[in-house]
């Protein structure tokens, strides 16, 4: 007799007719807290509450756990809600589904620990929440973020453990992109929204950090070379806030950044102390695409 999905966490359950197997992109189907396709892949879901859908040899990138705590910290301060609430206002606009009185799908590329995930979820009562991240750490706390929050381990840039045309809206935040899946994934009517830094983001943090990562000029043309021969652009707004930054939250905000992997900690955490507390800049740009 084969187990019932209702053994697997509630939120992975809920997400169960649409996931896929990483290997043979088979149905999957709950036998206890594993999931099994027809040709036996099997994955086992963590104590932790997600579920791995890696294919191949897996990824090897992701947050390690001084970054992932970082996030989580600086992401708990409320720092980054205007971000979080411009993100809703898009999607409200944007996506249909969350309008409707149905049960619509969002999937978080990228998700780290879930926190914008949370968010979405927070704001549309009826929606699901599907987190895919490669890092371990930061998706034992994306999968309990939210109550209607499940998570898998999968690599952005590899075939996404998903069914064809499943996704109401995809988020993409601060993280790679992949726009063949992206595409393949939405469905009609749904929209990706792409969150991603301008020039001014953080620069006032940049001058003080020696070695930070900088803001690639060429970003915006470079993303819609990515986008535009899948997706139409419906939709653009910018984000833009002044954050007054403790030293202790200015070095967690530097160590989930891509500087995180370029600078030294002993030096950030000395620039820091001697600026003293820090007011920089949120400067972020939104955009909403639709599958062509």
């Amino acid at each position: 007799m084969t187990p019932s999905p209702a053994e697997l966490p509630p939120a992975l359950a809920a997400w169960l007719p649409l996931l896929r197997c990483p290997i043979c992109a088979g149905a999957l189907a709950a036998d206890g807290r594993a999931l099994r396709c027809p040709q036996r892949h099997s994955f086992d879901s963590a104590r932790a509450g997600y579920v791995s859908l890696l294919g191949g040899g897996g990824a090897v990138s992701g947050d390690d756990e001084g970054m992932a705590r970082a996030r989580e910290r600086f992401l708990a301060t409320g720092a980054y809600t205007p971000l979080l609430t411009a993100l809703g206002d898009l999607a409200e606009a944007t996506v249909p589904a969350l309008r409707r009185d149905e049960r619509a799908t969002v999937l978080d590329a990228g998700c780290g620990p879930g926190w914008y995930l949370a968010g979405m979820l927070e704001r549309f009562d009826r929606a699901v929440g599907l987190g895919l991240d490669t890092s371990a750490r930061s998706l034992r706390s994306a999968a309990r973020a939210h109550e209607r929050a499940a998570a898998v381990t999968g690599d952005v840039f590899a075939p996404f453990p998903l069914a064809a045309g499943s996704v109401d809206l995809l988020l993409d935040v601060f993280a790679p992109r992949n726009p063949a899946e992206f595409a393949r994934v939405l469905r009609p009517g749904g929209a990706l929204l792409v969150a991603r830094p301008a020039t001014g983001h953080l620069a006032e943090l940049r001058e003080v950090v020696p070695g930070m990562v900088s803001v690639d000029p060429r970003k915006e043309e470079r993303l819609h070379r990515a986008l535009d021969p899948l997706f139409t652009l419906v939709a653009e707004r910018e984000v833009r806030s002044e954050l007054a930054l403790t030293a202790e939250q200015a070095q967690d905000l530097v160590a989930m950044t891509p500087s995180a992997r370029h600078v030294d900690p002993a030096s950030v955490e000395a620039a820091l102390a001697a600026a003293d507390g820090l007011t920089v800049r949120l400067d972020v740009r939104l955009s909403a695409h639709r599958p062509r």
